[in-house]
């Protein structure tokens, strides 16, 4: 039961977002601006990333609707790759510069200070650019910060995966948006 009154039937960040319009806007754009687009690291990068950060961080809600859209760009119908990296992404087929950015984003989860030198390093030699090092720490980052949104408000959270792929269809069509309508689906 989430600790404030949030709108009946919002699951995870949709719920406080719809509570405080003022604070959503900026944070869609912000989550836009790092996901939803193909610079340098491709959208399924991205979203790969904000899915292995919020596992980390152990929030649900987050990690399962980023996985949902990761794997939908991914082609992962299944979700199994995108559960096998957040296991244990140094096992699976992710290229070497994808597993050097998902140990600086790690690091990042952890504290901002973790970050070494010896990892940038490492992912620069396996073809990190600068800006893929600033997204994926910038990412890393934002995601802690919603991920302790979700869970710091006790928001609910959906245990049907048909519900995180509805949305995700959604968000691959149309980006983030709090005002975007909120269908629920049963399994």
């Amino acid at each position: 039961m989430p600790h404030i009154s949030l709108p009946e039937g919002m699951p995870g960040i949709l719920g406080p977002m719809n509570f405080s319009p003022q604070t959503a806007d900026p944070m869609n754009a912000l989550a836009n601006a790092l996901l939803q687009t193909d610079d340098g690291l491709s959208r399924g990068e991205r979203e790969l990333i904000a899915t292995y950060v919020s596992s980390e961080n152990d929030c649900f809600f987050c990690q399962t609707i980023h996985g949902a859209v990761a794997s939908h760009y991914l082609g992962d119908t299944d979700w199994s790759f995108v559960k096998a990296v957040k296991c244990d992404f140094e096992q699976t087929t992710l290229s070497d510069k994808m597993k050097a950015l998902l140990s600086i984003a790690g690091s990042v989860q952890q504290g901002g200070k973790n970050v070494t030198t010896e990892q940038v390093e490492a992912a620069k030699k396996q073809g990190a650019t600068d800006k893929d090092i600033h997204d994926t720490v910038l990412i890393a980052a934002a995601f802690c910060m919603f991920n302790r949104y979700v869970d710091g408000l006790a928001t609910i959270a959906p245990t049907e995966e048909n519900v995180y792929r509805l949305r995700a269809l959604r968000i691959a069509d149309n980006g983030y948006s709090a005002s975007a309508p909120y269908v629920p689906v049963t399994s």
